[in-house]
Order: C-alpha cells, then sequence, then structure tokens
C-alpha cells in the first residue's frame, strides 16, 4: 500500500501511550494545538485519550516512523458502552483532580466551559443516535508534517478491517473540520448528519460545523 516511506501501521502498545497523546493535545482544534483553548495538558489529554489507552487499546492503531510516531486512530468497537464506563469512571476523576487543582478557576477554561454551557442551552448538542446502525466509533489524528501522505487511509483501512474481523455492523464518529468530511467521504463514509457548534467562537470568530460520518460494514 502507498504512503510515507518508513511509516508503519501498528497495533497501539503501551510504550506508544505518551506520544500519543502528545500528538491528541498538539493536535486538538481541528489540527492545531490544544493549548488555544484549554490551560491543562494532562487532563485534555485524558478527556481525548484515556479510555482508548486504557480501557479498549486493542481497538486503537499507531502509524510509527523511525523517530517515533506520525500519527494514530483511537476506536471503540461499542460507542455506548465506552461512553458509559468513562460517565462512570474517568470524568468523575477527572472532575476531582480538575477541582482540587483549580483548572476551571484559570480564565481560558472557565471562558470555554461558559461557552460549551451556552451551547448546550442553545441545543447545539442535541443530534440523532446512530449507534444502532454504526456501533463503533473513532477518532484519528497525524501530526503535522506527516499529514497528505495516505497514512491517514491506511490507518482506517486498518481499523475497518478490524472490525469486520470483530463482526462489528458499522463505524460513526464525528468532526468539525470540512477537510477531514472531504476525507472520509473519500474512504466510504456517508455524511449522516450536519450541525453547528459555537463554543469556539472566542477563538475561531465564527461558529463551526459539526459533521457526523459512517460506513456500514
Amino acid at each position: 500500500m502507498p504512503g510515507a516511506p518508513g511509516v508503519s501501521i501498528r497495533k497501539f502498545e503501551q510504550r506508544h501511550r505518551q506520544e500519543l497523546r502528545d500528538i491528541a493535545y498538539d493536535t486538538a482544534l481541528m489540527g492545531e494545538p490544544a493549548g488555544l483553548f484549554f490551560d491543562g495538558k494532562e487532563i485534555i489529554c485524558d478527556v481525548l485519550t484515556l479510555y482508548f489507552t486504557d480501557y479498549e487499546p486493542q481497538s486503537c492503531f499507531v502509524a510509527e516512523a523511525d523517530f517515533g510516531l506520525a500519527g494514530y486512530l483511537t476506536g471503540a468497537k461499542d460507542k455506548v458502552a465506552a461512553e458509559k464506563l468513562t460517565f462512570r469512571k474517568i470524568f468523575p476523576r477527572l472532575l476531582r483532580e480538575a477541582f482540587h487543582s483549580g483548572v476551571f478557576l484559570k480564565k481560558k477554561n472557565f471562558i470555554l466551559l461558559a461557552s460549551i454551557l451556552a451551547g448546550i442551552l442553545k441545543g447545539q448538542f442535541i443530534a440523532p443516535d446512530f449507534n444502532r446502525e454504526y456501533p463503533a466509533t473513532m477518532h484519528i489524528n497525524i501530526k503535522n508534517g506527516f499529514r497528505g501522505l495516505d497514512i491517514g487511509s491506511r490507518l482506517v483501512s486498518t481499523f475497518l478491517e478490524y472490525l469486520k474481523y470483530e463482526d462489528v455492523r458499522g463505524v460513526h464518529l464525528a468532526t468539525m473540520s470540512d477537510a477531514a468530511g472531504t476525507f472520509f467521504s473519500q474512504q466510504g463514509f456517508k455524511r449522516l448528519y450536519c450541525g453547528k457548534r459555537s463554543y469556539f467562537r472566542h477563538i475561531l470568530h465564527k461558529d463551526v460545523p459539526l459533521y457526523i460520518y459512517g460506513k456500514k460494514l
């Protein structure tokens, strides 16, 4: 399969954990660092990756080059089960840590939380439920400097083969990026829903789209 020379797609291992977290942080806002919207690297990395790396690592894949990771794909075979575990075990612990460390008192974080709450009140987080037809979910990030080299499509292809082997009938994901939407369409995903999000308006000075894409296997 064509792609960046020297980059191998392989199963996630715990030795990849910190590098994966670093990439998640550095690409969190449509390819830009999470520091633009949140002050507290460990907490935001936990929010983005902890379930996948610590509770379902078998569904995660990495693109590994000689120097380290060029990108990753984190996935869950059952999004509903993953969310239940996250809300039961992970979020309560993160909330305790955040309160004890005073993270919510930092201006940048307070503004973000207020913006998210405003979005909730506007109904922006209400979306159709696609979990029955597309039970799995995934998230993919490629390190800056390695985009456009076919790494993303190789990661997606590997994950889809894994889901087929596990008898999972479909997968869906959300993205706020038009470029990502084009990428997933090229991988055979269908756009299932389009909404909008306003909680980054204080940074981007505009609302952003929220797309949900799905693919049956």
